[in-house]
């Protein structure tokens, strides 16, 4: 079996290949923080040689030049080396101008991904003329094709450390709920929302907005997704259900409908798996089914 790094490394050498074809003149990138941990391909500096090694691209014709052109400021990249296993994988990149970080970059390399990146890219266009309080999605710097894969170039938010106030995350739950009938954001995970300075919600990764969801789909994903964190899919499931009246508590819910409410965002969670041909939870046999059919008479 391939280990992480290994399958790291693999996807790496797949996505190097893909955003710089070449030819051209190279320029040299490190591996970082080096190979048996690969995280990100970064431009080399004096100080890489004690750490990853050295990879040398062709920048002329890459991902890189045709940024520099579309953001209207020559810019290097970051790569970020992915995860192993993900349905949703796909090149991350940071883009660096003289001044600093001017964007986070999607490269929609797949059908499945570039569906992904184009729905982001309709979404934050949908929600940047409306007229929200609470909520901040990054604005859209640019959003077009290249070599025939999607290109999303994001400007960044800025993100600070902190935890989110549960109040703060209820009102961001019902004013994406309110853009649109029965909205949610579909991936409202602890890592993809931050408290800013002013008191509203960072919010990024809008690949999953969807439309005609019960209220409180959000609030219960944020929640099973840190219950993840600390417990085995099966009694995380258990424990979203169980807490499903505290957690939709703010949207006025009864208890009934609190649990029909959890039992039918774990069946649509699951079926976004099933749809996507990747299992992260294992078998909804071993984590959802035992769970539903204990509650059947609510559904």
């Amino acid at each position: 079996m391939l280990t992480d790094a290994r399958l790291r490394l693999r996807y790496l050498r797949q996505t190097i290949s893909l955003l710089y074809p070449g030819p051209g003149a190279c320029r040299p990138y490190s591996v970082l923080p080096h190979a048996v941990l690969p995280r990100r391909l970064a431009p080399r500096r004096w100080w890489h040689a004690a750490l990853g090694p050295r990879v040398d691209l062709p920048v002329e014709w890459s991902i890189e030049s045709h940024l520099s052109e579309v953001l209207g400021t020559p810019v290097r990249a970051v790569l970020l080396v992915r995860p192993a296993r993900r349905a949703n994988r796909k090149p991350i990149l940071e883009a660096h101008d003289a001044s600093g970080l001017v964007a986070y970059v999607k490269i929609g390399d797949t059908p499945q991904t570039r569906a992904l990146v184009d729905a982001e890219a309709a979404t934050l266009a949908r929600l940047a003329d409306l007229p929200l309080k609470t909520v901040v999605p990054p604005a859209v710097l640019h959003h077009g094709t290249w070599r025939g894969q999607a290109v999303l170039a994001l400007a960044p938010l800025p993100v600070r450390p902190g935890r989110v106030p549960p109040g703060l995350l209820a009102e961001a739950v019902a004013e994406i709920a309110s853009t649109g009938p029965g909205a949610w954001h579909g991936d409202l995970s602890p890592w993809n929302v931050a408290p800013s300075a002013d008191g509203r919600l960072l919010v990024w990764d809008w690949e999953r907005y969807e439309l005609g969801v019960p209220l409180g789909f959000d609030a219960l994903h944020h929640h099973f997704q840190r219950c993840l964190r600390r417990m085995d899919p099966a009694t995380a499931a258990r424990a979203c259900l169980a807490g499903a009246l505290r957690t939709l508590e703010p949207f006025g819910l009864s208890a009934a409908e609190a649990r029909r409410t959890a039992l039918a965002y774990l069946i649509t969670l699951a079926g976004r798996h099933a749809a996507d041909g990747h299992e992260p939870l294992g078998p909804p046999d071993r984590w959802l089914n035992p769970l539903v059919d204990h509650q059947e008479a609510l559904l």
